[in-house]
């Protein structure tokens, strides 16, 4: 299983993830219909977090939903069933990483499906800051960087 990883340093807040996804989804140029979001952070130091469905392990929107809209796929994927989705927005207080998005234009929720497997935002990032990775690397990568900071190297 492969998973989205953000490297937040990496991240220059150009905002095409954002672009890229919404086009990808519903062909128009409009971010606020993307499933990734970019917030900068102001002041100290200045820097740019996209938020994005984590796909988690035991995902609470999916133990919220009184639909079943939301589902674990077998390949580890959060997904929305919109045919049975009455967009009551149970799901947006069940994130905890405030991943899930509704547009006024529309009922349902946006939710990041990982483009089956492809993530768009992926190529597109110029800065390399969102990458789909096997779960072993990012492991791996998590505990270098962890063992580097622990270690007081830069």
């Amino acid at each position: 299983m492969k998973d989205l990883s953000i490297y937040v340093e990496k991240c220059c807040g150009c905002r095409i993830c954002e672009l890229i996804c919404a086009y990808q989804h519903f062909q128009q140029n409009n971010p606020k219909k993307a499933a990734i979001r970019v917030f900068p952070l102001f002041p100290n130091p200045a820097a740019n977090v996209p938020v994005v469905c984590r796909h988690c392990a035991i995902p609470r929107c999916v133990e919220q939903c009184p639909e079943d809209a939301l589902y674990k796929a077998q390949d580890g994927r959060v997904l929305l069933d919109a045919k049975k989705c009455t967009g009551c927005r149970v799901c947006l207080d069940a994130c905890p990483f405030t991943a899930i998005y509704f547009h006024s234009d529309m009922l349902i929720p946006i939710i990041c499906d990982l483009c089956d497997g492809d993530p768009v935002c992926v190529k597109w990032c110029p800065t390399k800051a969102l990458r789909f990775t096997p779960l072993s690397v990012i492991g791996q990568e998590r505990r270098v960087r962890t063992a580097t900071a622990m270690a007081g190297e830069p």
